[in-house]
C-alpha cells in the first residue's frame, strides 16, 4: 500500500498493478430477443435475462403464458405486448415503477393490472400491453421491488391478498 502512495506515475501504477487479477468485462448476450410466445392446448413460460425488441406477441389457445420481465433487457424505451387469448390465461410480471399501458378488451374473460402504480421510474422503459380476451385471463403484475426474487405464484397470492399494499407503508 505504501507503494502505490509513493508512485508518481501511471506507469509505476500500472507496474504496481501487474500481478492483481483482471476483471472480466461483461458479455453481451447471445441470446435471441423474443418476439414471439406461443401456447396451444399447453402452457409456456419465458423469464430471466430476455433481450426485447419493440414488440413481442403473446398467442394462447387453451393454455397459460407468463411473460416475466423483471430481468428483461431492452432495445429501446417503449416495448409494446400483443397479448391474445383464448380460453387460456397470459401473465405479464414487471417490476414496479415501470410504467404500464393496457388497452384492449375481453369477450367473456378478463385484462387487468394489479399491483402498486407509483409514478414511473426515470430510465424504465413503458410496456403497452394490447389484449385481445375471448375468455381469456391477461393479466399485468407489478411486482415490488422486494419481491424480485418470489415465483409467480407467490407474487399473485400475495397481491391477491394486498400484501403488495403494506411493503410502502
Amino acid at each position: 500500500m505504501p507503494a502505490a502512495y509513493g508512485a508518481r506515475t501511471n506507469d509505476e501504477l500500472a507496474e504496481l498493478a501487474r500481478d492483481l487479477p483482471v476483471a472480466h468485462a461483461p458479455v453481451a448476450s447471445r441470446r435471441r430477443p423474443t418476439r414471439f410466445v406461443l401456447a396451444l392446448l399447453g402452457s409456456s413460460e419465458r423469464e430471466g435475462r430476455l433481450s426485447m425488441r419493440r414488440r413481442v406477441g403473446c398467442l394462447v389457445g387453451f393454455g397459460n403464458i407468463d411473460l416475466d420481465l423483471r430481468q428483461a433487457t431492452f432495445d429501446g424505451d417503449v416495448i409494446t405486448v400483443y397479448a391474445v387469448g383464448i380460453i387460456g390465461a397470459i401473465d405479464v410480471y414487471v417490476p414496479e415503477g415501470v410504467e404500464v399501458d393496457l388497452h384492449g378488451f375481453a369477450l367473456g374473460g378478463h385484462k387487468g393490472s394489479h399491483g402498486n402504480d407509483p409514478l414511473a421510474v426515470a430510465g424504465t422503459p413503458l410496456v403497452r400491453v394490447f389484449a385481445i380476451s375471448v375468455f381469456a385471463g391477461i393479466d399485468v403484475w407489478r411486482v415490488p421491488t422486494a419481491w424480485a426474487r418470489k415465483s409467480w405464484g407467490d407474487v399473485i397470492r400475495g397481491m391477491e391478498s394486498g400484501e403488495h399494499n403494506k411493503l410502502g407503508a
